[in-house]
């Protein structure tokens, strides 16, 4: 059996256990992501890492996204950021629900252009 990723708790929309934001900053993106869900149904929670214990980002996010639960059950429309300053990587994970408002092209061209700058 392939060894499982720790993942850290869900604590609300913004988990930063990287340590990158100050506490009014994530009170801020916070209340952003409440209202974006309030408007739209959609979950989208941001997380930044200590680490990625080794695993490739793309299977760490799809399996926290699985683990915590993103999304409302029938939809699958919940979306993670997930910032590894320690790998220098950064991930949309997309729920299924979602993926033809945000696919793959799109959620790249917002790291690159919106997030990385």
């Amino acid at each position: 059996m392939a060894a499982q990723p720790q993942f850290p708790a869900l604590t609300g929309r913004v988990v930063d256990e990287a340590g990158l934001l100050s506490r009014e900053e994530a009170d801020a993106l916070a209340r952003q992501l409440e209202a974006l869900e309030e408007r739209t149904s959609d979950q989208l929670v941001v997380v930044t890492l200590r680490s990625l214990q080794g695993f490739p980002i793309e299977d760490y996010g799809y399996k926290l996204g699985r683990h915590w639960g993103i999304g409302q059950a029938g939809k699958d429309n919940g979306v993670l950021l997930i910032v590894a300053p320690t790998e220098r990587k950064v991930r949309i994970e997309v729920g299924r629900g979602l993926e033809g408002e945000l696919p793959d092209a799109l959620a790249k061209l917002i790291i690159e252009n919106a997030i990385l700058p």
